[in-house]
């Protein structure tokens, strides 16, 4: 028996949930059995832990996109009893139970091992946000990015991925402009490396023209909609923009002067099918370039009690930093 956040529905079609101990049992289909040690609170959860279900198909379920554990028993090769793995994506905790219990079930595939220098919870204190982060800055480099090249903005720079951005460029040697709505954060993000704190209200309009001065060298941007047609007018030539988030709206009230005239690039950044291959290398890379000591000044930590409200509050855009769940505590 261990115990875990179900979530049900209800009657009038709204969710409730609730600590309850199960059975093993009752666990879904997969390879390997997890005792999970840590899971994180992401935009995701908020809507699958909410009244509303979001993006839940079927009841009862364990939401949780994101784990990190220790393997209990495992039928594939490439997994024994022991060993330490950490999952995000694929679906997990909306579509497959996850990672809001003590125990999980998954396949072999989904798993990546977790990397030398990293526990379970410092990989929760990554999660999604910080591996999605990671791939941001990866594709930025891949397409030319460098220190010397200038100033890289990051929006909804005090949020999950934010952060962690904020923390992996500084660290790398990049100067850092950070955006925020809440100007309370300004310290916070200074401390993460930021060199210079940009107001939301800046960069919430687009404008009439379609090209503004160069002022970014690369962009990690978590809003999308009217800020980031704005953004794409203020990169430098060859430039590129990673586009994590939607927080802005799904729109994108642009045009194309700025890929014809300064060749810049828009890069898709998708942490949930991600390959193997690519997951092992951005979690390696976490493990080396992102600073552990500014990883622990953003957790929040967390038991599986508080989870109701935390999802609450991610939606409401209330949440600094990254939340750390404690499913033993």
């Amino acid at each position: 028996m261990f115990n875990a956040l179900i979530v049900e529905k209800l009657e009038d079609g709204t969710t409730s949930a609730s600590i309850q101990n199960i059975s093993e049992d009752r666990l879904p289909e997969g390879e390997v059995t997890v005792a999970v040690d840590y899971s994180t609170v992401n935009y995701k959860d908020g809507l699958c832990v909410g009244p509303g279900g979001g993006l839940v198909r079927n009841y009862p379920h364990v939401p949780g996109i994101d784990f990190a554990g220790t393997v209990l028993d495992s039928s594939d090769a490439r997994y024994k009893a022991g060993d330490k793995v950490v999952l995000t994506g694929w679906r997990v905790g909306e579509a497959h139970w996850g990672g809001y219990a003590q125990k999980a079930r998954v396949k072999a595939d989904w798993l990546v091992p977790l990397p030398e220098g990293l526990t379970p919870r410092t990989a929760m204190a990554v999660g999604t946000a910080g591996f999605t982060a990671m791939l941001a800055v990866m594709a930025l480099e891949d397409h030319g990015l460098t220190p010397e090249k200038g100033t890289v903005l990051v929006t909804g720079a005090a949020g999950g991925v934010g952060s962690v951005a904020t923390a992996i460029l500084a660290n790398l040697g990049y100067q850092v402009a950070a955006v925020t709505g809440r100007p309370e954060t300004a310290d916070y993000l200074k401390s993460l490396g930021a060199t210079q704190i940009v107001p939301r209200e800046d960069l919430a309009e687009t404008v009439k023209r379609p090209l503004e001065a160069e002022q970014w060298a690369g962009c990690i941007d978590a809003v999308g909609g009217a800020m980031l047609a704005r953004v794409l007018g203020q990169i430098s030539y060859g430039g590129s923009v990673a586009a994590i988030g939607l927080a802005g709206g799904a729109g994108l009230p642009a045009t194309v002067i700025p890929f014809l005239l300064r060749g810049i690039n828009l890069l898709g950044i998708d942490s949930v099918m991600q390959p193997f291959e690519n997951r092992k290398r951005a979690w390696a890379r976490i493990a080396t370039d992102l600073p552990l000591d500014k990883l622990e000044a953003m957790v929040v930590p967390a038991t599986l009690s508080d989870l109701p409200q935390l999802g609450a509050d991610i939606l409401k855009g209330k949440i600094k930093g990254r939340v750390v769940v404690d499913v033993n505590a």
